[in-house]
């Protein structure tokens, strides 16, 4: 399935969903490249191993390198909900950023509509960001990336308003297990991975402002 709204570049580094999956998820990166070219040519080289079904450019232009229905190489170890194999279960999004800039306007404009699409297309039941699967080992989309923007759009999940008391890590820990956080990991790598989603500039010890946050919305 392609969008009739990308230019199609097509990447070799794809292949079937498996066990008859469909993706239910969408997952954002940034590329941590100079240009989205670049990106775009590295994911669609062999030897790199690697792919996304959406590379997205600064200015809006999108390509898309692998179809909807194929399974993408973008995101590795990692799990979900108690689930693995997230690439067979999900939809992967390129964002050309460094990690260490803004998102500009054109580029979030474009990547709301495309989400939209996708979700027209399928039972897409989250948006989640590579460091939510892959706690410990990836940050993107990084602390820069407008979270709140996409909640306002119903994109994605908004941040909690819970309770005000102070949590033990094994509170927090389960809080942040039914929001989806189920990757194997360390208290503090755990704490840093909410943090990126819903406290980016949060910093020191875990508080109580960390247990309100994973708050059903």
């Amino acid at each position: 399935m392609r969008d009739a709204n990308a230019v199609w570049h097509p990447s070799p580094n794809a292949g079937a969903r498996r066990a008859g999956l469909t993706p239910h998820l969408i997952v954002l990166h940034y590329t941590a490249m100079a240009s989205a070219e670049r990106a775009r040519d590295w994911l669609c080289n062999p030897e790199a191993q690697v792919s996304a079904h959406y590379v997205l450019a600064r200015d809006g232009t999108l390509w898309q390198l692998v179809d909807e229905t194929e399974r993408a190489w973008h995101a590795g170890a990692g799990e979900w909900r108690g689930q693995d194999d997230i690439n067979s279960r999900s939809i992967g999004i390129e964002i050309a950023n460094t990690g260490a800039e803004p998102f500009p306007e054109p580029q979030m404009a474009a990547l709301e509509a495309l989400m939209g699409r996708i979700k027209a297309r399928w039972d897409i039941t989250e948006t989640i960001g590579h460091s939510d699967m892959a706690i410990g080992r990836k940050i993107d989309p990084g602390p820069r990336f407008d979270w709140a923007r996409l909640a306002r759009q119903g994109l994605a999940h908004g941040v909690g308003q819970g309770p005000t008391q102070n949590p033990t890590p094994a509170q927090f820990r389960a809080a942040a297990k039914a929001r989806g956080y189920s990757c194997d990991a360390s208290d503090d790598a755990l704490l840093h991975a909410v943090r990126m989603r819903f406290r980016p500039w949060a910093r020191g010890s875990l508080c109580a402002a960390d247990m309100a946050v994973l708050a059903e919305v």
